[in-house]
């Protein structure tokens, strides 16, 4: 696995990205594979932060207690599986909707040192609602608006059943929002 994740950082690299994102993680010993290769590829690569060692993101998605879902971590035994890499991000994605998401986010962000990730699904998958999930472009934007008010994300989105409309209403009620306060300074690369 871990070659594999070699392999495409080598490829995402090569074509050009400006940052890696490894995300959806249900599993915290696949995420390791995926951060270990990245770092081995920055080694072997002779990637420094001044000529190409890009800037990594993290993203994981939960059940309904908070846990990562194959490997049952909770949200802060997860960070702190992660936190070694000094990561631009780390944060919660997909899962459960942003209804559901609040206490677990709010524990991340309690937590981590560096900028927080927020971009769940419109809520649970519906097939009998028209984008297939619950939640309207108004719901996920009062959902993430609360997010943001309450100080606990630097990085918003969408992610399942979010469509161009969800997009902009989220983007339309973060706007003037303060993003989330670090305790300590993000590094950025060049």
């Amino acid at each position: 696995m871990k070659n594999a994740y070699m392999q495409q950082v080598r490829a995402l690299i090569a074509g050009g990205s400006d940052l890696l994102l490894v995300e959806t993680i249900f599993d915290s010993l696949n995420a390791k594979a995926a951060l270990v290769a990245i770092r081995e590829v920055f080694d072997q690569d002779g990637l420094t932060a001044s000529n190409k060692e890009l800037p990594v993101m993290i993203s994981a998605a939960v059940g309904r207690g908070g846990e990562t879902l194959i490997s049952a971590q909770t949200t802060e035994a997860f960070w702190n599986a992660v936190q070694h890499v000094k990561p631009l991000s780390v944060g919660l994605n997909c899962s459960l909707g942003p209804d559901l998401m609040y206490p677990f986010l709010d524990e991340l962000a309690t937590k981590a040192d560096v900028a927080i990730s927020c971009y769940p699904n419109a809520g649970l998958p519906n097939p009998l609602s028209e984008t297939g999930f619950d939640l309207g472009p108004q719901d996920m934007a009062r959902y993430l608006g609360d997010f943001a008010r309450a100080g606990l994300i630097n990085i918003a989105g969408g992610c399942c059943g979010n469509t161009p409309e969800h997009i902009a209403a989220i983007a339309k009620a973060l706007e003037g929002q303060p993003p989330r306060q670090l305790t300590r300074q993000i590094e950025r690369a060049a």
